[in-house]
């Protein structure tokens, strides 16, 4: 089995010589026109850039003029962009760099090793080592291979699926997910005065501290021979709440602002931080959901770790809050279930790929 599967790995592909990509992973006509080089890209200083927020006054400053002041900067973040840096966020350096180099060591593992991590889309055990399996009707593949599993709440956890190498993949990534949950917390705080709510209000919506699930995932994007025919991701929002991300300082990741792709650029120590779908649903459109997609390149390899921090599937109902719902702002979103907003969100990439399959077949 291990054998079969190797071969659809995108490292394997990527590793074999190859100087040009499969059809698969060409991106349709319409897409390939704004796929440029990502280090020119991230080189750019004119145009918008994606907003740094230093969070040191609102987690360390007695004055409430300070707090008060760090706290609108992250709200105007989230409800102009939806998308920012966080810099001195009390996750410390030394702690993100275990994780990274932790993960950095497991994809450094001979791909036969990391075959025994293996999950099965198919069977939906969906947990462990994996690559894209295409989910629209032409067939598109992503510049990928990934880890993915459920880091926190730790009674929800399945140990058995983590990497027993490197040995302190375990205990970096728990401590990591320990701090994040803290963090989520103090951003769904502010978040929620933002909206005027009470500052418990938005973690309660999510699920709180029982139910709110924190699932990472490590993305592997391998050099690629032809990146100005591929992407590492396609674009999309996160249905998430809050999506928080370390990378290895390899650019890649562009937003879609103001209708350009803009390019973030890689900020030391930083953690980058999207507004999901379930907090956009939520604040009814008042903080933004932004789509994005990751960019690959020929000569460095990029990792990054994102944590979706979901809420239930079944147990929520996502819909606008009543107290951002007014006759002037009626209700933007119909009330879903998480699962619901996925299916729905799959459905509808479903049909436009249907329809861009028709339309190719028309055109032929």
């Amino acid at each position: 089995m291990a054998a079969a599967s190797v071969a659809s790995r995108v490292e394997s592909l990527a590793s074999s010589g190859i100087q040009s990509i499969p059809k698969e992973y060409i991106r349709p006509k319409e897409e390939l026109t704004s796929i440029g080089d990502v280090f020119d890209e991230a080189k750019k200083e004119e145009g918008p850039q994606l907003p740094t927020i230093d969070l040191k006054g609102m987690m360390d400053s007695e004055d409430k003029a300070v707090r008060d002041e760090c706290r609108a900067q992250l709200i105007n973040a989230a409800k102009e962009w939806g998308v920012m840096h966080l810099i001195n966020h009390g996750i410390p350096d030394d702690l993100m760099e275990s994780v990274k180099k932790a993960g950095e060591g497991f994809f450094e593992l001979p791909i036969e090793e990391k075959e025994k991590y293996a999950n099965d889309q198919a069977s939906g055990k969906i947990q462990g080592y994996g690559s894209k399996l295409a989910n629209n009707a032409s067939g598109q593949l992503e510049w990928e291979d990934y880890f993915f599993h459920l880091v926190f709440p730790e009674d929800k956890r399945d140990l058995s699926i983590w990497p027993k190498n490197p040995t302190d993949y375990i205990e970096a990534t728990s401590e990591y997910a320990r701090q994040l949950r803290v963090l989520t917390t103090k951003i769904l705080s502010v978040l929620s005065l933002g909206l005027g709510l009470e500052e418990g209000r938005l973690e309660k919506e999510v699920g709180g501290m029982e139910e709110l699930l924190l699932q990472m995932k490590i993305n592997y994007y391998p050099k690629c021979p032809q990146p100005e025919l591929a992407l590492g991701v396609e674009a999309h929002t996160d249905v998430s709440a809050l999506t928080f991300i370390l990378h290895n300082m390899v650019p890649g990741l562009q937003l879609f602002y103001q209708d350009k792709w803009v390019t973030a650029k890689c900020v030391p120590n930083s953690i980058i931080m999207h507004v999901g779908d379930t907090v956009e649903i939520l604040s009814n459109g008042k903080y933004k959901s932004i789509l994005h997609r990751g960019l690959v390149n020929k000569e460095k390899v990029r990792i990054s770790w994102a944590v979706f921090c979901e809420p239930p599937k079944e147990k929520i109902i996502l819909q606008p809050l009543p107290e951002v719902v007014s006759e002037k702002d009626p209700a933007l979103f119909p009330p879903r279930t998480f699962a619901q907003h996925i299916e729905h969100k799959l459905f509808r990439k479903s049909q436009e790929g249907k329809k861009e399959e028709k339309d190719a077949l028309v055109a032929k």
